[in-house]
């Protein structure tokens, strides 16, 4: 008798993104609809980070029935207002940038320091009315979720750690600067893990005070393979299409605060995960030139991972320019202050614009998005065999350093929107991750 085909084990790498985890919604919801209304999880790995971390913890809560996770999710999503995520009054805007100033007048003589630019606490309450952390275990037991992770990085220890809770079957690891750590998942890891750094105060497990976890996480797709992930689905938050480079006749004007701050938040949320993706394209490259059962020694256990990665078809921060509006007038106030109001400023505003018209926009584009790329995206699901993958086109640099640049203005066009329908080369085979 033959014996059924073996599904890879699908891992769901959710990074984070602030406010622009919106986007992650409406992929998963077009997801969602791929399948049957009762359905259970498809994931059986889902590793999240930061805004991610939410979005996975939620999805893992609610593995039984994958469908009624996405549609609470889109709930919560398409009606944010920021005052659910940081206190956005006058008296707590002026409150707190008083306090900055006063810190950095005095020298932090006679008064407490300042955690954080911004307050969460409202996110913390709302999470903890919204996510049954019980229940991911209950999902394990039912064999709807092999393992969740939650990376977040130790200010003391100098690590990213990647807290997971799993089968009893799925061991601990530790690698240079970062290591799993098997836990019972609970909002404070979840608190942890979004404590972006200067706007979210630290918080606390155990004996240590945790950050936003991509600050050192410098191989976000390690997790999930650990974890048992035989095939990668990764959604992104960032188009990939380049900026035009200033030169003497059209000069950069100088960087403000707010667009430093969007700058860094952009690198800390997405760069780490595509210099991962490239590092292991290259190294599939390599190891494909070897005949399949001919790697031996350290590299002999060397295996397939399929990856498909869903980006934005937009550049994000166009739609948080239309609806910078609806930030409470304190918090545009602030954010005035500091130079993010204007064009180079929009990549901070994109990251804490929770606001239902920029929510909803965001899942709306996601949806779509997934869509579009349906007819990859459902055998990718399915686990059926999937051909080689080439570097898509909109990848800045190919693999022997040269510039890619569309030659003409409608191959840039093209670019921008046609993108979303590559997949990354990320996934024919790895090294230990």
């Amino acid at each position: 008798m033959n014996r059924p085909p073996h599904k890879p084990r699908i891992g769901l790498i959710l990074p984070g993104g602030g406010a622009r985890a919106a986007y992650h919604v409406g992929v998963l919801k077009a997801i969602a609809e791929f399948m049957p209304r009762r359905a259970p999880n498809p994931f059986p790995v889902i590793s999240g980070t930061s805004a991610g971390a939410i979005n996975a913890t939620v999805l893992a809560s609610r593995a039984l029935r994958f469908r009624a996770g996405i549609a609470e999710m889109e709930r919560v999503w398409a009606n944010f207002a920021a005052h659910q995520v940081y206190r956005s009054d006058a008296w707590t805007m002026l409150g707190s940038s008083a306090h900055w100033f006063a810190t950095v007048m005095l020298g932090g003589l006679g008064i407490r320091k300042p955690r954080s630019l911004l307050d969460n606490a409202p996110l913390r309450a709302l999470l903890e009315r919204k996510i049954r952390f019980e229940d991911i275990q209950r999902a394990i037991d039912a064999q709807h979720l092999d393992a969740l992770a939650i990376t977040a990085s130790g200010y003391s220890s100098a690590r990213s750690i990647s807290f997971f809770q799993a089968r009893d079957d799925i061991q601990a690891w530790t690698r240079v600067r970062r290591r799993g750590q098997k836990a019972n998942i609970t909002l404070d890891h979840l608190m942890a893990s979004i404590a972006v750094p200067f706007i979210f105060p630290p918080a606390r497990i155990g004996g240590e005070f945790y950050g936003d976890g991509a600050m050192r996480q410098s191989a976000p797709l390690s997790a999930a393979i650990h974890l048992g992930a035989e095939r990668l689905l990764v959604i992104g938050v960032r188009d990939e299409v380049t900026n035009p480079t200033p030169d003497a006749d059209n000069p950069a004007t100088y960087p403000s605060l707010g667009q430093i701050a969007g700058y860094m938040l952009d690198t800390l949320f997405m760069d780490g995960l595509y210099a991962d993706l490239e590092r292991v394209t290259r190294i599939n490259l390599l190891v494909n030139q070897v005949p399949r059962g001919e790697l031996s020694g350290p590299v002999a256990n060397l295996k397939r991972i399929d990856t498909l990665l869903v980006v934005p078809s937009q550049d994000i921060r166009g739609i948080a320019r239309r609806h910078v509006h609806e930030l409470p007038l304190p918090v545009r106030l602030l954010l005035r202050g500091i130079g993010a109001m204007n064009q180079g400023g929009l990549q901070l505003v994109s990251y804490l614009l929770f606001e239902s018209g920029y929510t909803r926009a965001l899942i709306r584009l996601g949806y779509q998005d997934a869509w579009a790329i349906a007819d990859r995206l459902r055998p990718f699901l399915a686990g059926e065999e999937v051909p080689p993958l080439t570097a898509p086109h909109w990848v800045e640099r190919d693999l022997s350093g040269q510039e890619k640049r569309p030659e003409t203005e409608e191959g840039h066009e093209a670019d921008r929107v046609g993108h979303r329908d590559e997949e990354h080369a990320a996934g024919q085979r790895r090294v230990d991750l």
